[in-house]
């Protein structure tokens, strides 16, 4: 009685089991490494391309925010917060692949992989990029999407985990009737 389907409900035995016990589906950490390898290359070529991604656009975002604050968006928010918000945006995916990647014991080292990423690929933009600059404002919007990617892969995994669960415990509750 020291199967998992026995704990979700006390008192219930499990079916005698013949045969050694069914493999455990790898399908959601293939899929996340796919995900992770195809944003991940995504990412690089954004951060690690000679000129910055705005270069040439700087009056075109000039001018949708002029237009913006006309309709109300605040005078506050203009193109640096608009920078953040897009680097906070970009890491989201990333932490999210990283959440799913991990194994659940281990999701936890997520919260130190996605700023060293972050500070890994500002420190090669200072140092190799002419034309780009690193700031530890970069590696905090960074940081914070990818612990938002990585927090919603977790409240995912839970959720599919408790439902698993209840899922066994009817088959289980099915079986004894």
């Amino acid at each position: 009685m020291s199967d998992a389907p026995t704990q979700v409900l006390p008192g219930l035995r499990a079916p005698a089991t013949r045969g050694p016990r069914p493999p455990k589906s790898h399908l959601r950490a293939w899929l996340a490494w796919l995900g992770l390898l195809a944003y991940g290359a995504v990412v690089l070529a954004a951060t690690m391309s000679p000129t910055p991604l705005d270069s040439g656009y700087r009056g075109a975002i000039d001018k949708v925010l002029a237009v913006l604050h006309r309709n109300g968006l605040p005078t506050r928010i203009d193109y640096p917060e608009v920078e953040f918000g897009a680097n906070v945006l970009m890491f989201i995916p990333l932490g999210f692949f990283i959440g799913l990647v991990l194994p659940r014991i281990a999701v936890w080292a997520g919260i130190f992989v996605v700023p060293a990423l972050s500070g890994a690929i500002e420190f090669i933009q200072g140092q190799l990029l002419a034309e780009r600059f690193s700031t530890l404002q970069d590696v905090l919007a960074n940081s914070l999407g990818g612990w938002t990617g990585l927090l919603i892969a977790m409240i995912i995994r839970a959720v599919v985990h408790a439902r698993d669960e209840k899922v066994v415990a009817r088959a289980l509750w099915e079986i004894r009737r």
